[in-house]
């Protein structure tokens, strides 16, 4: 995923927006945005302890 060339910055926050599962027949958005809040939590992981 390319959040993860990310990896080194300093980051201070990150957010995901329009993510609305009831309008969401399929599940793909819900699954999709909990993927990317994922990668910002590993990415603030990694910032954190340097790598």
């Amino acid at each position: 995923i390319i959040l993860r060339d990310l990896a080194g910055i300093n980051l201070v926050g990150g957010d995901v927006v329009e993510v609305s599962p009831p309008f969401d027949t399929t599940g793909a958005t819900a699954i999709a945005g909990a993927h990317v809040a994922m990668e910002i939590l590993c990415l603030w992981c990694w910032t954190r302890r340097g790598m």
